[in-house]
């Protein structure tokens, strides 16, 4: 298993910390707002990830964090006239519920920021301890000098930095790029009890005391948007590694790209932000995700209608595949072609080639996800399985055995990915069928115009017939 490594800049083989657990965590989202389909990208390729990973064996403890205290938070809350905290709980229950339709359900722990005050303090004063922190009276800050490895990650040196870094205002601070650990109380602004006086936790520290509390002072892969590689990555090792010393932090570092749309930024004032909730007024769950396994997760994903829309479009083919297979499995609403080779005379030649089709997928579906979760290519093999095997039914050349071994083997790669449409099996009256048998008749007589009105016939009754290969199929009418 390879996984591109930010740290390093390259593929790097998988080796665990520990054997028993693979510790992996990602930066959840701060709560202040409805998530946007930029949080929904990160997210839908984490869960798959992690998926694979279970998949392929491993024991996986995936953690998030939510962060629900933030300047963000607290100046939302003071525009709509609400309490921070009350504000915070109300996006993190839609925040649940946005990932429940995006069918996430990977992770093991999320963990709220505000939960975790005294682990935060705990850090904080273990970085006070060692000198790479120090108080002031706004608050207690990190002292980036204390710590030349800063910007390792982001291959930024200290000095370029200086001018990047988010400053936070305290004439008191000893350097202007120092970041803030804990900040001092202020009216109107949630607080707790410190060694320091009452205030709140900054940012970066959250995700250090939390993941430490959860997993110790290293552990295996941290995920994140690449927009939180610097500062907030960054700072967090920066954290980490003073206060434990204990060098990596952690050992392999993951970014997905930025999500573009239409080729720009996401923006309110540009009225292009698309929130989940409205992406899935107008799209499916799975043509989302399939839009963004389609896209290689460290590549920019550019949003649009044609995009989306041709997923869609990618979708309904899968979706006709899987209704193709499961009437070939229990072909209840199929009126077999007699002149047609049936599953008893299929040749053994035949019958190796479905096998091997079957088996070249699933070897590709593992190939592809173990190098850096390569999942362009596992949909492209999809596809290309999906247009083989048409083939073969339209030949009538697929057993009934087969496509029941073809379903199983789509399904048990779904698991990961997420991304197959629930079909809902058909039952069709014996009146109809009978209909359809009879419209066969009377077309082997070549008397069309008998074998017109049946279908007019059937067509009234809300069904469907359709002239295969092999053989009539019967669907009611819009499914």
């Amino acid at each position: 298993m390879k996984i591109y490594n930010t740290l390093s800049g390259k593929k790097e083989d998988l080796k665990l910390l520990n054997q028993k657990r693979l510790n992996f965590f990602v930066c959840g989202p701060t709560v202040y707002n409805s998530s946007h389909i930029g949080h929904a990208r990160t997210y839908v390729f984490f869960d798959t990830a992690v998926k694979y990973l279970r998949f392929a064996g491993y024991k996986v403890f995936y953690l998030q964090n939510i962060t629900d205290i933030d300047d963000k938070i607290i100046n939302r809350a003071n525009e709509l006239g609400q309490e921070p905290l009350f504000l915070s709980r109300h996006y993190t229950n839609e925040y649940f519920k946005d990932m429940q339709e995006l069918r996430i359900n990977s992770v093991s722990k999320y963990a709220p920021a505000s939960k975790f005050i005294p682990q935060i303090i705990t850090q904080i004063k273990t970085l006070i301890k060692k000198k790479y922190a120090y108080a002031t009276p706004g608050g207690v800050y990190f002292d980036i000098t204390k710590f030349p490895q800063y910007g390792k990650l982001s291959r930024q040196s200290l000095k370029s930095l200086k001018k990047a870094v988010r400053i936070e205002p305290d004439a008191n601070k000893r350097h202007d790029f120092d970041f803030v650990l804990w900040k001092a109380k202020k009216i109107g602004e949630p607080f707790w009890k410190s060694p320091w006086g009452d205030g709140r936790p900054g940012w970066h520290i959250e995700d250090t005391a939390i993941s430490e509390h959860f997993f110790g002072s290293q552990y295996d892969i941290h995920g994140g948007g690449v927009d939180l590689k610097f500062p907030h990555h960054e700072s967090e090792i920066a954290q980490q590694e003073a206060a434990s010393g204990k060098i990596p932090f952690v050992k392999y570092w993951m970014h997905t790209g930025h999500l573009l749309v239409s080729g720009t930024k996401m923006s309110k004032s540009l009225k292009n932000f698309i929130t989940i909730h409205d992406l899935l007024k107008k799209h499916s769950t799975e043509a989302f995700r399939l839009l963004v396994l389609q896209n290689h997760y460290r590549s920019p994903l550019n949003y649009t209608d044609k995009s989306i829309q041709a997923t869609e479009e990618g979708l309904k083919r899968i979706e006709e595949f899987m209704t193709r297979l499961k009437k070939i499995r229990n072909p209840k609403s199929q009126i077999p072609n007699k002149s047609k080779i049936q599953n008893s005379k299929l040749t053994q030649h035949v019958i190796l080639s479905q096998t091997k089709n079957l088996n070249e997928l699933l070897k590709k579906f593992t190939i592809a996800m173990e190098n850096d979760f390569d999942t362009p290519k596992v949909i492209a093999g999809i596809f290309n399985f999906i247009k083989k095997i048409n083939g073969l039914i339209d030949k009538n050349l697929f057993s009934t055995k087969e496509a029941a071994n073809a379903i199983a083997a789509l399904k048990k790669i779904d698991i990961v990915l997420g991304i197959m449409p629930k079909i809902k099996e058909e039952e069709i009256p014996d009146a109809i069928k009978k209909l359809a048998e009879e419209r066969e008749k009377y077309r082997k007589e070549k008397k069309w115009t008998e074998a017109d009105k049946i279908r007019e016939k059937i067509t009234r009754a809300g069904f469907i017939v359709e002239d295969m290969p092999t053989g009539l199929n019967i669907k009611k009418a819009g499914a």
